[in-house]
């Protein structure tokens, strides 16, 4: 069971946390990841492109114009998909992007993107984040201590706080989400990621 050291808000050492080697120590299974975060993503798609074909498009009863004389090619409509405002070939059309995922993937995979994080040391361990009321600025400078950089930044909270999710909507590259609901996606997304010490023991109560 490895440790961690544990801050707070100012970015001081308080302490350390012992970590469930079942979920912060897996090894990394490359594979299972991508399939798992293609999921996802896919599982983000709306689907609803849409794109009309000839049957769809109003008009072209008439002949354009006569069979022969006109130096043209012969056309019987206007709405064929090569004149301009017909119909469209093989075009996109509104459909489910569904990836069903078992359960087990998904526990394995956010295993393996945790532990990944730990190793690299881009993952830190905070004493409880208490936000009495939402304000940016204060929020921006904890983060500036923990994350400096350009890269986006995860918070995983042991419960959901809507004044600190307020505080930080306005900050770019800013994510908030609570360890019940927290998935690979957005682990792999977040260059940094900073964990309430109580959202680790409800990680290791999912995910063991």
């Amino acid at each position: 069971m490895a440790s961690v050291a544990v801050f707070d808000h100012t970015g001081a050492e308080v302490g350390t946390a012992d970590l469930n080697d079942k979920v912060f120590g897996a090894e990394f299974k490359n594979a299972l990841v991508h399939q798992v975060v293609v999921a996802y993503q896919n599982n983000l798609r709306q689907g609803n492109a849409e794109t009309k074909t000839r049957k769809d498009v109003r008009g072209g009863g008439a002949k354009p114009f006569r069979q022969k004389g006109t130096g043209n090619a012969r056309r019987g409509s206007s709405r064929e998909p090569v004149m301009r405002g017909g119909g469209t070939v093989f075009g996109p059309h509104k459909r489910s992007y569904y990836t069903p995922v078992p359960l087990k993937m998904k526990r394995n995979a956010l295993c393996c993107v945790l532990s990944d994080r730990v190793r690299n040391e881009q993952m830190r361990v905070l004493r409880a984040l208490t936000v009495e009321a939402p304000r940016t600025k204060p929020m921006a400078e904890m983060l500036g201590k923990f994350a400096p950089g350009t890269g986006r930044t995860l918070i995983v909270t042991e419960e959901t706080s809507g004044a600190l999710w307020r505080s930080v909507r306005n900050l770019p590259k800013v994510d908030v989400v609570t360890a019940a609901d927290v998935n690979a996606l957005d682990i792999m997304r977040a260059a940094r990621v900073l964990v309430e010490e109580g959202a680790v023991r409800k990680l290791e109560e999912r995910l063991s």
